[in-house]
Parts: structure tokens; sequence; C-alpha cells
């Protein structure tokens, strides 16, 4: 693993400084920034002043910061120090706990376009005797099927698509399934820009996981970054509250008592892996109640009311004037966001690797669960690998139950791809939009397509009105013209 700080933003004078070769060193720092906007709401200088002040003045900046930040509690001024970071070797099962983290930007090294090479992280806790000989072997094994995978699937694609095909485009689609058999142990990279409050929080948070390799990452971020910005990064030690709530609620839990394995209670709708457990039951309704909230100067009870007393068509109206002129890339108002639905989903490693993008939704997980099985990519099954990719599956699985017992945390390294565990997730109905249009679209990977596809169906059923123009880019121009054929 390694971690390099990329870059960070710094004061306009400053780089001009940097391209002039004047600059003094002390001043390569982000904090300036920080401590003058600090000050801006109690000086009478001007921002550019405040900025100049807090250059010549570094040592005292950094004070400054310190005092606002952690002494009178004004965190949000340490969000206008901002940091780019190059993340090496870490695991998939590393990232979405890195990637978990809402307020930051990530962009990672895609299994989806690039031919992996068998690259793995060797986890602490199987560092030892017969658990790392047996570890090294599944992870061998299961990269050696993923270029069987890989060149079965190519070659049936090729010969399908026959003369004139895109050879990239197939090459794309092999790897895409193919990756599926792929340990979460399998290393990959990433770029990083959070902004300082968002990195002490990571630090910290790290510090107290149960993965010797996200501890590591947490000490290896904070020493790439404290030269840079001292005063604005400074509680990284690990908290009791962080360290002990999970183990204290999964102890009250034991005591439940739990349905036997399948008899579930069938409550929600369901449409194949999502079920729809909650929503704004009169959602459309309040949707034009608070459309014309914005519009009107009438208190939002009263304009509950009224919309309330409207016929059907007249509510409908609102929206439909919400949504008019809409094109691909617009955005519907916020006023969707008094909208809610929660969803259960039982999806692959590989679908909530890019359901976690979607960081403006609510997200909580389960662990994974071999008990719900494993997601077989239908290309696997049209190549007649089938049989393989399961016995390799079940070997994984085998290992788990073993690691599992002794470290639970640890266990998921030797899952594939393939292999679920159930998510909740929150969204409001203007960021199932959001989704709907990126994840519905044609061009969108299977496994995601599917299921963001299924919760919009979902949605449908239950507020028509308030997802009339819901589905992906590709087909926009059509879903629009059959809601507004007038043009």
């Amino acid at each position: 693993m390694d971690i390099l700080l990329a870059g960070f933003n710094l004061d306009r004078e400053t780089i001009g400084e940097c391209a002039g070769n004047t600059v003094h060193p002390e001043r390569l720092t982000p904090e300036t920034l920080s401590a003058a906007y600090a000050r801006i709401s109690r000086s009478p200088l001007s921002i550019p002043e405040l900025r100049r002040d807090a250059r010549e003045e570094v040592a005292e900046a950094r004070k400054s910061n310190r005092k606002i930040v952690f002494d009178m509690g004004h965190g949000s001024i340490a969000e206008h120090a901002v940091f780019n970071l190059d993340i090496l070797g870490v695991s998939r099962l590393a990232v979405e706990t890195i990637e978990g983290f809402r307020l930051c930007s990530y962009t990672e090294k895609s299994q989806r376009y690039v031919r992996l090479e068998g690259d793995y992280v060797l986890p602490e806790e199987f560092r030892r005797g017969d658990l790392e000989k047996d570890f090294r072997a599944m992870i061998d094994g299961q990269n050696r099927l993923y270029h069987r995978l890989y060149e079965r699937i190519r070659e049936r694609l090729l010969r399908e698509a026959g003369d004139g095909a895109s050879v990239t485009a197939i090459e794309g689609s092999a790897k895409e399934d193919a990756r599926y058999i792929l340990s979460l142990a399998t290393e990959t990279q990433l770029g990083m820009t959070l902004n300082a409050r968002n990195l002490e929080l990571m630090i910290r948070r790290s510090a107290a996981h149960p993965l010797a390799e996200l501890r590591k990452y947490g000490k290896k971020l904070y020493e790439a970054v404290i030269g840079a910005a001292p005063s604005l990064v400074r509680y990284v030690e690990p908290m009791v509250y962080d360290q002990e709530r999970e183990t204290r609620l999964r102890e009250t839990a034991r005591s439940f008592p739990l349905p036997p394995r399948g008899d579930v209670p069938d409550e929600g709708e369901r449409d194949g892996n999502a079920t729809l457990l909650d929503w704004t039951g009169d959602g459309d309704e309040r949707l034009a109640a608070f459309l014309f909230h914005s519009v009107s100067s009438v208190p939002a009870p009263a304009c509950r009311r009224i919309v309330r007393s409207l016929p059907p068509a007249e509510r409908e109206i609102l929206v439909r004037e919400a949504l008019r002129d809409m094109k691909v890339h617009d955005t519907p108002p916020r006023e969707f966001e008094h909208v809610d639905l929660t969803f259960e989903l039982a999806v692959s490693a590989g679908c909530f690797a890019q359901l976690k993008r979607h960081r403006m939704a609510t997200l909580t997980a389960q662990a994974y669960d071999p008990g719900l099985g494993v997601t077989v990519p239908p290309s696997v099954l049209e190549a007649g690998m089938e049989a393989p990719f399961r016995a390799l599956a079940g070997e994984s699985e085998d290992l788990f139950e073993r690691v599992r017992h002794k470290n639970p945390s640890a266990a998921p390294y030797v899952l594939t791809n393939a292999h679920r565990k159930r998510v909740l997730i929150k969204v409001n109905a203007r960021e199932l939009y959001h989704m709907s249009r990126l994840r519905e679209d044609r061009h969108a990977q299977w496994d995601i397509r599917e299921t963001v596809a299924a919760m919009v169906r979902l949605a449908k059923r239950k507020l028509p009105l308030t997802f009339l123009l819901a589905g992906g880019k590709d087909r926009f121009d059509a879903l629009y013209g059959s809601r507004f054929p007038e043009g």
C-alpha cells in the first residue's frame, strides 16, 4: 500500500510566486486559505487583505486555525483546505469502506475496463501458517479462472458478432463479466479528493477499524498530509465510540429471537432482487403541494389542504409543468427531494461497487452472506462456464467459513465479486431520477442496470406522477414524447 499527496489548493498569489521561483516553502500549504476565510465574518479587512496577512504570517495562520477549528468548534473552516491523494495497492474490500465517506470524491481503477493480472492484497489476518497457504491458493485459482472466463466469453462474443464487430467493446464485455470470479482481496488504486475536515474524520475512523489494512491506511493517510496541514488535522486517534459501537450492537442483537432461515415475513413489494419497504405514501400529492408552496406565499399546511382538495387532473398539472421542457441532462427541481423511498436490495459485490457511488443516498449494508448465493453473469452461462464458476465460488465459501469463526471482519477477502449482501438504500425522488438516468441507460453495466430498473418500476407503481419521466438516458426523448405529445 502506498499513499501519495498529489496536490492541494494554494493561495493564488502563492501560485504566482511558484511560477517566479520566489515562494518561501512555508507558504506551500492550504492552511493560509482556511485562516483567511475564518476571519471574514469578524474582520473589516477585504478578503484579499486577509489572504495576504495569512500568507505573510503562516505560523499565526496555523495558530488561528487551531483556535477556531478545534477550540471554538468551527469545523467548516477546515473545509477550505482541499487535498488530492493517490491511493495505491488497496483491496476492493477496503475500498468499500474508504468510499463510504459521503463528502469526498473518488475515481477508481475499474475491473470493467482494465484486464487484470492477478495482483492482490495479502491481509495481515491471513499471514500465518496454513491460512496464508490456503488464501494464496484460493486467490490464484480465482485468477486462473478469471483468464479462462475472459477468453471463453471473448471467443463466444466474437463468433456471434461476426465481421465488423467492435473488438474493443467485446473485450470490454468479457472483462466486465469475467471479473465476477475475482476476490475482494484484488488490488486496486484510486484518486481521492477531500477537504481537511473529512480527511481527519477518515483517519480517525480508519484507526478504529477492525481490519488491519484499513488501520494501516489511516496511518499512511496521516503521514501523507500532516506536513502540509498540521493545524487542520488534529484528532486522529481511534475513538471508543467508533471502536465499540458495532460490537455493542451485535451483542445486544444476539438476544433477539430470529426467524428460521428462509422464513421471512413478506413485507413490502418485491421486484427481482429489490424490495420497496417504505415510501412517502402521499408522495404525488405532497410533491404537488410543495411545488405550489415554492411559487406562492401560502404556508405549507394550507398548500397541502388546497392541493388535497383539487381533482387529480388539476394536481397533475402542477407536476407536469415542473417537468415540461426537461432535457435528458436536466434534473427535477429540488421539491422532488421531499418524497422518499426505502429499498432493501440483495446485490453482488460487483453491483455494490457501483451502487455505493451514489453518495447522496443513505446506504447501509449487512456483511457479505454466502447464503444469499452468487450472481452469475449471463455470458458465463452462455459460454458454458457455469459449473467451474459455481464450484470455485463454493470453495471460496468454504474458506470463508473457516476464517469467519476466528475473524469475521477479514473473512470476506476470499469471497468474489459475485457474492451478495443485503443493503438498505433510502433515496429521495430527485436522487432516484439521477440513478435512473445513469444506470438504466443501455450503456450501463447490466447488473446495476437490472437493480435500478427494478427500483424504478416499484417506485412508479406507487408514485406514477412523481416518476413520470424516470428512465435511462438512451430512451429519454421517447419517454418525454409519450408523456408530452403536444411538444
